[in-house]
């Protein structure tokens, strides 16, 4: 088993002892875990993989950091394909950068970066002009504190980025957004 793969069944486990009610949502990729032979990071594994992404909050825990996704059309947290070589934690961060171009991120004091704050497996429609089937994609997203700071959209993924107020997750239509919102509110947030 590739270090990669049991650094990602470990944060799944203990994931789950604390978030027990969750498991049933997250067989497939239990199951994917164990039994799949194919990379459960690769974008060619169509039987579904691993994404990452970061819930980005102001140190004052007011305000979220989002994107505009160009292809979903629609506020989410920063996020996307994991690459070769990185942990998920370094991928999150990653991704973060990228699309936003926020700098001095940090994991959250009390939460840390071992264990992700969300885990959500998502279906993924088929995408013929990228030679994708339908898929899941199993994201780990995980809790950061960044300094409110101007922002660069990367403008061929999102077409927009901003702080937005924690209170837009609460009221969000997006049942992990919601999910999202309770896990903050138990930290105080």
């Amino acid at each position: 088993m590739s270090l990669q793969r049991e650094a990602a069944r470990q944060q799944l486990g203990h994931y789950l002892q604390r978030f027990p009610a969750e498991a049933a949502g997250l067989a497939a990729l239990q199951a994917q875990l164990a039994e799949d032979a194919g990379d459960p990071f690769s974008r060619a594994n169509m039987r579904g993989h691993i994404t990452t992404s970061a819930l980005v909050l102001d140190p004052a825990l007011s305000h979220t950091l989002l994107i505009h996704h160009r292809v979903i059309g629609r506020w989410l947290q920063p996020g996307g394909h994991h690459e070769a070589g990185q942990s998920l934690w370094d991928s999150a961060l990653r991704e973060v950068s990228e699309e936003t171009g926020a700098r001095q991120l940090a994991a959250h004091p009390h939460w840390g970066q071992a264990l992700p704050l969300d885990i959500d497996t998502h279906a993924i429609a088929a995408n013929p002009a990228k030679g994708e089937g339908a898929h899941w994609h199993h994201d780990y997203a995980y809790l950061v504190i960044a300094p409110r700071q101007a922002l660069q959209a990367q403008l061929a993924e999102v077409t927009a980025v901003a702080w937005q107020p924690v209170a837009v997750l609460a009221d969000s239509g997006e049942p992990r957004f919601r999910r999202l919102a309770q896990k903050l509110r138990l930290l105080g947030a």
